[in-house]
């Protein structure tokens, strides 16, 4: 099995045999919450587990989603993905382009990339990130997918490696994220409407369904 593309934000072995995606926003308290259980799931499953965090920004009900997103990705470009992730996740509440300098000044970067018309270089991996979701069925954040299944319920540590054991076990080794648009995953849930991204592309996300 090949590596994920150069385009995905992997934590943990990049040949890790079992592949975790997570579809999240930085301004979904629950996506806040999954975070530090997720990189427990990678940080204590001996290389057996990577997780590939994708954007799906809900800038209807949440004003400074997408903002986030692209200085997320600014910081990414700068070799900084990750530890702008937790900061986002951990300061969720304070998310102005005033915080965001503030945080990328913090991290070493360069302040003036991560908002205003510098991060709109970026709009467009957070774009495709989005629309993979519509694809995917993503019907709220955070939705998380171990292997190519959904998994359903709260994102606690002790389910996830159970998914990830029985998931990640096969002989095929995983499943390859550069090999997402040719992949489809029998979600069961309602599709959701593609919109613009800059709206709310669902009636109700998973915060309304409280399972997330």
């Amino acid at each position: 099995m090949s590596g994920p593309d150069a385009t995905e934000h992997v934590l943990g072995n990049p040949d890790a045999p079992v592949t975790v995606i997570e579809y999240g926003d930085f301004e979904c308290p629950y996506c806040a919450a999954a975070a530090p259980v997720l990189r427990q799931l990678v940080e204590e499953s001996d290389g057996r587990v990577r997780l590939v965090f994708r954007h799906f920004p809900l800038a209807g009900t949440h004003p400074h989603a997408l903002t986030a997103a692209l200085a997320a990705e600014a910081a990414g470009a700068q070799g900084a993905f990750w530890p702008m992730h937790d900061v986002l996740f951990a300061r969720q509440d304070r998310l102005s382009d005033t915080a965001l300098r503030a945080y990328a000044e913090e991290l070493g970067l360069d302040a003036d990339r991560v908002v205003g018309e510098a991060a709109q270089e970026f709009a467009g991996k957070v774009a495709a990130d989005f629309e993979q979701g519509l694809e995917d069925e993503v019907a709220g954040t955070p939705t998380v997918i171990v292997d190519g299944e959904l998994f359903s319920g709260r994102v606690e540590l002790a389910a996830l490696q159970r998914a990830a054991r029985l998931n990640g076990s096969g002989a095929d080794g995983g499943v390859d994220p550069g090999q997402r648009r040719q992949r489809r995953w029998p979600f069961g849930v309602r599709r959701a409407q593609r919109e613009p991204l800059a709206q709310d592309p669902q009636q109700g996300d998973a915060e309304e369904r409280g399972d997330h």
